[in-house]
């Protein structure tokens, strides 16, 4: 170790973004899946703070709803004009979380 070397920086903490929406059902696919709408105003934050995007102009995220935590992808939704966040059965299993429930939710970037 070389001394008298400064230690470089400690890199920031990923933006973290904590909202309640109401869990929605889309039936399509092949089957039914679970979403969030993001509000708004969290969608936007979410936006100015991404700075690369996946396919679909999808948005990795890290997800915790009560005790679980996953990892999934925020994605555009032209007939909701915000973000989706998909949440797994083993989630909405867990946490005990049904059509139409609010569900408080936090998000971190990746």
């Amino acid at each position: 170790m070389l001394t008298g070397m400064p230690s470089p920086p400690a890199p920031a903490p990923a933006p973290a973004f904590a909202f309640q929406a109401a869990l929605w059902r889309h039936e399509g696919g092949g089957g039914a899946w679970w979403f969030l709408t993001v509000p708004f105003d969290v969608c936007d934050e979410i936006e100015e703070a991404t700075t690369t995007r996946g396919g679909f102009g999808s948005i990795r995220v890290e997800v915790t709803v009560g005790e679980s935590v996953w990892r999934t992808s925020l994605f555009p939704s032209i007939q909701q004009r915000s973000l989706i966040l998909p949440v797994k059965k083993a989630v909405r299993t867990a946490e005990k979380l049904d059509d139409g429930d609010l569900v408080s939710a936090s998000v971190t970037l990746l």
